[in-house]
């Protein structure tokens, strides 16, 4: 084998090419590692500005405040039981619509399709959505996490489209063998599938696990609330304490002396480390399944 040899020319891109992505993943991360930052810092020291790469007063009294609320533990195993569950019954179920709608002589395929983008397009409003529920007996359910959002005409459009890339001689071949569509989806389709299966989880599961407006308006059994409806009403009671105190001119100092490690911006950014977090963790397992599966869903 030849041993190519690098010019001056192309050490010096690559050199430039080497410094610009490293800035880019610097200015990529930061923004989450500030927020980790100030999370870790006292919140009235904090609001004095000049706060950037380690805490200036170290504190866990935010983090504290967060896992001190009772339903805390319960409300994180809510959002895992209905994240894993909920991801796992959507994706199943946008597969096999979107490998049903990959069949061109499907019965009413085009008015099923049209149905389907009619109901993306337009919605009944939020108390007749309300009233569904309640006739439905969801409200209190646990359910209310995942029924509701099973079904996505994006996903099954970006599933349908990865789909129709796979080669029918594949399928053709199989029906030879015997092989009937049961076979087919789950021996072929699928295996194929990793990449957009893994898009669609990542989409799927962090709708879920994001979810506070479902456990805030929907649940009022404190058991069955989820970790981002817990954390959202943990940050409106601080934000409430806190403005109810200032506005007491004579309760100022006990204020500042009950406050001073908390306040509505240092809860508000540990909320989001705590929420955040567990997805940055997933992520890397699924990156290159995502990448792949996104440009591959988009561009055909």
């Amino acid at each position: 084998m030849l041993d190519y040899k690098m010019t001056f020319g192309e050490r010096v891109f690559d050199a430039v090419k080497i410094v610009v992505l490293v800035l880019l993943g610097i200015l990529t991360l930061y923004p989450f590692y500030y927020f980790i930052v100030l999370s870790f810092n006292d919140g009235m020291d904090a609001m004095k500005g000049g706060v950037y790469f380690w805490p200036r007063v170290f504190t866990l009294a935010n983090y504290q405040r967060v896992f001190e609320s009772p339903n805390i533990v319960s409300a994180f195993q809510v959002s895992v039981f209905t994240t894993v569950a909920g991801t796992f019954m959507s994706v199943m179920l946008t597969a096999c619509a979107a490998f049903a709608f990959t069949k061109r002589d499907l019965p009413g395929r085009s008015l099923i399709v049209f149905m389907f983008y009619f109901a993306t397009l337009f919605g009944g409003g939020l108390i007749p959505y309300y009233i569904l529920l309640k006739n439905i007996h969801l409200l209190n359910n646990i359910w209310i996490y995942i029924l509701p959002g099973l079904y996505s005409f994006y996903n099954i459009v970006i599933m349908r489209t990865f789909f129709d890339g796979i080669p029918e001689s594949i399928a053709e071949s199989a029906r030879i063998d015997g092989c009937n569509d049961m076979i087919i989806f789950f021996k072929i389709y699928l295996p194929l599938s990793l990449p957009i299966i893994a898009t669609i989880s990542l989409f799927a599961g962090v709708g879920i696990w994001n979810d506070w407006f479902t456990g805030t308006f929907y649940i009022s059994d404190s058991t069955l609330k989820n970790a981002a409806a817990v954390l959202q009403a943990i940050l409106t009671e601080v934000n409430f304490q806190f403005n109810e105190q200032n506005q007491n001119i004579i309760g100022i100092n006990q204020m500042t002396r009950q406050m001073s490690a908390v306040t509505p911006e240092s809860l508000r950014l540990t909320f989001v480390v705590v929420i955040v977090l567990p997805i940055v963790m997933v992520y890397p397992f699924l990156q290159k399944y995502f990448i792949k599966g996104i440009l591959v869903g988009s561009i055909k």
